[in-house]
């Protein structure tokens, strides 16, 4: 993968923006309610499939080695066994696929970057449920039946979601033909 200096500093800053949205969050069980997942919508709309999907890796790589950037001011290998560590590792897949979906030639309007996001939204989802059943029932040894998992993982978070899905569409809309413009003149 030959990445040039501008696509480092932007995989960066969105690894960085992806560590300010876990600090902008709401404890509300075993994963917190955060800005996280705008900030990955973003990365992959914007950034496109794969470099949108590196920001989220330096993003987990970054809190593995101890710096506190995962929700709750978490770090370090422990934070593995967070039961919100699954949506983390979610946000590669999330990023990855809103990148793919926009950088398809179907149909290049808003509907399609919608779409993206809640496809990027749902790939967080699919990872991360499982995970948090597996940390809540297996390691943690908590009686969690599937309504309550569901509650936990799930449908706590479908409306602020939904507002950052069509939040962060609609502004990787804008933004995207002016970076590529931009980026055509100066690069």
């Amino acid at each position: 993968m030959n990445i040039k200096t501008k696509d480092m500093i932007l995989v960066a800053l969105f690894a960085a923006l992806t560590a300010v949205g876990a600090f902008i969050s709401i404890p509300v069980g075993p994963v917190p309610i955060s800005l996280q997942t705008m900030f990955v919508l973003f990365s992959g709309m914007i950034l496109g499939s794969r470099l949108g999907a590196l920001s989220q890796i330096v993003y987990l790589i970054i809190g593995l080695v101890g710096i506190p950037v995962f929700a709750g001011g978490n770090a370090g290998l422990a934070a593995v066994m967070r039961p919100s560590f699954g949506y983390a590792i979610g946000f590669i897949l999330g990023a990855y696929i809103c990148g793919k979906i926009v950088e398809s030639r179907f149909n290049n309007n808003v509907f399609k970057f919608i779409i993206a996001s809640l496809l990027g939204t749902l790939a967080i989802y699919l990872i991360g449920i499982p995970y948090l059943y597996f940390v809540l029932k297996i390691v943690s040894h908590k009686t969690l039946g599937f309504y309550t998992l569901m509650k936990t993982g799930l449908i706590i978070f479908i409306p602020g979601d939904l507002v950052k899905c069509v939040t962060a569409s609609l502004i990787s809309y804008k933004i995207l033909p002016l970076m590529n413009k931009t980026n055509s003149k100066a690069f």
